[in-house]
């Protein structure tokens, strides 16, 4: 596996990466210390829970099921959809949309009935965006990590035996060990401001979200996955090499931004009401 000989690790990606696995860990944890700590008698941590369950079953399971069928498994859908930016774009942003804000919606309106204060509903979305970051973003950079480490001795073939890439994975394995190389601290910036802005987006989602079912609002629910879609445009753009990186943390800045400043207009409209209802 020759590829893997010329792999060299920056000098700056092991420490870049260490940083960055260190602030994506803070970050969820940070927003609900202080959460909790200011609104310790209207919240629960039964809705932080909720919210990361909430996100594991329709983001993790059935999202990822209906990936399995219309992406991964070899069929004409998939091959269309592969196939065709456009249908990447649509289904990928389609899916996250309906599958996350749906899941948000049947919890909030059908499981949690009682304590359905509007801070319960922040912590709703800090449990739903921080349990991407733990489960999804951190495994995927703790590995990065492991992969800069074991590279950075100069023997790519003990590395390779480590990380148990064979001739049948290595070509599979390559991009993730070059993303690995070529980690630094621009691209720590960038993971890090990416995972505030979803975690902040995932906020004003649920917030949206619940807003609709204390005051039986139809309209929130499809308001909130649109703008779940477009949030998701240029990344999945991004996943296709249609768009730079840059742009899409501009997008992400500019959509989480107008996410927050609707729920936080709705967020003060429910301030005195029943949390029960």
């Amino acid at each position: 596996m020759k590829e893997f000989e010329n792999i060299v690790i920056g000098k700056s990606s092991i420490p870049a990466l260490i940083i960055t696995v260190i602030l994506i860990i803070v970050i969820p944890v940070a927003f609900f210390i202080f959460w909790r700590g200011k609104h310790k008698e209207q919240t629960k941590i039964v809705y932080l829970i909720a919210g990361a369950v909430g996100f594991m079953v329709s983001a993790r399971v059935l999202e990822l099921g209906a990936h399995y069928l219309c992406i991964i498994a070899d069929n004409p859908v998939s091959r269309f959809i592969n196939g065709n930016t456009a249908a990447f774009v649509l289904y990928g942003i389609t899916m996250a949309g309906v599958f996350e804000e749906c899941g948000r919606h049947v919890i909030l309106k059908y499981v949690m009935k009682k304590n359905r204060t509007r801070e319960n509903a922040v912590l709703y979305g800090i449990g739903h965006g921080g349990i991407e970051i733990l489960a999804v973003i951190l495994p995927a950079m703790i590995t990065y990590l492991a992969v800069a480490v074991l590279f950075s001795g100069g023997n790519a073939e003990s590395a390779l035996k480590a990380l148990n890439i064979t001739e049948e994975t290595a070509a599979a394995a390559l991009p993730s060990v070059q993303a690995a190389a070529s980690f630094d601290y621009a691209l720590m910036a960038m993971n890090v401001i990416e995972r505030l802005l979803a975690l902040l987006l995932h906020i004003g989602l649920t917030v949206i979200v619940y807003y609709g079912v204390v005051n039986a609002k139809k309209v929130c629910l499809p308001m909130a996955i649109v703008l779940h879609m477009l949030m998701d445009t240029l990344p999945a753009l991004y996943q296709r090499g249609g768009v730079p990186r840059w742009a899409v943390e501009v997008w992400a800045a500019v959509w989480a931004a107008v996410v927050m400043f609707i729920a936080a207009r709705l967020y003060a409209s429910r301030a005195g009401a029943d949390p029960n209802r």
